[in-house]
């Protein structure tokens, strides 16, 4: 082990008595569950009969982006389990609401242990996972080190690194090379991080595809999206989905110029971050009647602006759009997934900071599957164009829609992979295989 690999343990340990005392204070704040504050510390196992494998994505993007993952892999290793971490508790709610019913029986959620050498060792003993996959950018020094020494084959899967990350590993290429060649397998979201991630020690890194292209159109209440679509009727919608502060100035000064040409608009400003509620029903008071989901208001005909301050309604809110903007994008936040949009047929905009999407970006861009934005004038143009022409709409949607179905393949060919990597004998071996 290379000496900031021992350091790092050293830290990790030294930390320890100081860290319950941290997750209290984040319980305190909403951002863990109180009872549960053990899981943070590799405690309450329950393993399952039978083979385990072990996937971690961090927050909300990552475990989504794990849901078609998981349905392939359980397709072809009948008898798997699957324990899936996340580190917020936003993450572990979403997964919740959007984990398939028929899935449910196999798959176990835990908080993910921090990277303490006692709590990690105390997470491998409790569970014996026969293999770990992490999703995007989780290097755990201590986690990965205590994995390898029990022989366990890890994944890292839909690999991120960006430049600015690449950069500070190079102080620390011992360590970088350490973690990264722990990998059995080490699939990047793209051709420039393949290039990084090699340049730093991950000599196998290969690109496949984007796993976020692959995931499935969010859900929606059948019964509350009737009950929205009647409250409507004919109205032109306007959506901004998934916005982050900074965005929704832009989006409310797109809907003061679009009400100048569509007088009935609703706009729906859904939140990615529901907790700044108060802050946006502040900002949007002045273009017109606000009225907020989380309080039990409805997009009536007197509704101008609908604050869609709730969880796990995405699907709803697209299924209702003519038009979606797509959040993240605006402010340097790096995109959110664009195809969640394009799989339900809702023409896509968005801005210049798609840095963690780029080649969907522009695929879906060259496609003619949507159109690039960069503030409030340009936001307005575009939704524009697409409310007041219903075949351009519609030739965004096909456009997208043939993007997104290209992308189809990859959970099935990454859950072939990661069932090779696992040991014999342990009864997962996948039980058909991609052409």
């Amino acid at each position: 082990m290379s000496l900031l690999g021992r350091a790092t343990g050293l830290l990790g340990a030294g930390l320890a008595p100081l860290l319950p005392h941290w997750l209290q204070l984040r319980a305190r704040r909403g951002k863990e569950v109180p009872e549960r504050l053990a899981e943070r510390r590799g405690l309450d196992a329950d393993r399952p009969a039978g083979p385990l494998l072990w996937l971690h994505g961090a927050s909300v993007g990552e475990t989504l982006s794990l849901l078609p993952l998981m349905r392939a892999l359980l397709e072809r290793a009948p008898a798997l389990h699957l324990l899936v971490t996340t580190g917020t508790v936003t993450a572990a709610t979403m997964l919740a609401q959007r984990l398939p019913e028929e899935l449910a029986p196999r798959v176990i959620h835990r908080f993910a242990p921090l990277d303490v050498p006692r709590w990690a060792e105390a997470f491998l003993d409790g569970w014996q996972p026969d293999g770990a996959v992490f999703v995007e950018s989780e290097l755990w020094p201590n986690i990965s080190a205590a994995l390898a020494r029990r022989g366990v084959p890890a994944a890292l899967i839909n690999a991120r690194i960006s430049p600015r990350s690449a950069r500070l590993w190079r102080w620390a290429p011992g360590l970088a090379r350490e973690m990264l060649s722990r990998f059995r397998l080490v699939v990047a979201q793209s051709l420039d991080d393949v290039a990084r991630l090699k340049a730093l020690g991950a000599a196998g890194a290969v690109f496949w595809g984007q796993l976020k292209a692959a995931a499935e159109p969010p859900p929606a209440d059948p019964a509350e999206l009737a009950r929205l679509r009647a409250l409507i009727g004919t109205r032109p919608v306007f959506f901004g989905a998934s916005t982050h502060q900074g965005e929704e100035p832009a989006v409310l000064e797109a809907h003061r110029s679009l009400r100048a040409r569509f007088p009935d608009l609703l706009t729906i400003i859904a939140l990615r971050h529901p907790a700044r509620a108060a802050e946006v029903l502040a900002l949007a008071a002045p273009f017109g009647k606000v009225v907020q989901r989380s309080a039990g208001g409805l997009p009536g005909p007197d509704c101008d602006l609908y604050l869609a301050d709730t969880l796990g309604e995405i699907g709803l809110f697209l299924r209702l759009s003519g038009v979606a903007f797509v959040g993240a994008s605006l402010v340097p936040k790096g995109g959110h997934n664009p195809l969640e949009a394009a799989r339900l047929g809702c023409p896509i905009l968005i801005g210049p900071h798609t840095e963690h999407v780029r080649e969907l970006t522009e695929a879906l861009i060259a496609a003619g599957g949507a159109r690039r934005v960069h503030d409030g004038a340009t936001l307005a143009e575009a939704a524009a164009d697409v409310l007041s022409d219903t075949g351009c709409g519609q030739a965004m949607a096909r456009a997208a829609a043939m993007v997104a179905e290209d992308a189809s393949h990859l959970p099935g060919k990454l859950a072939s992979a990661i069932l090779d990597m696992l040991p014999r004998g342990t009864g997962a071996l996948p039980v058909a295989r991609e052409a």
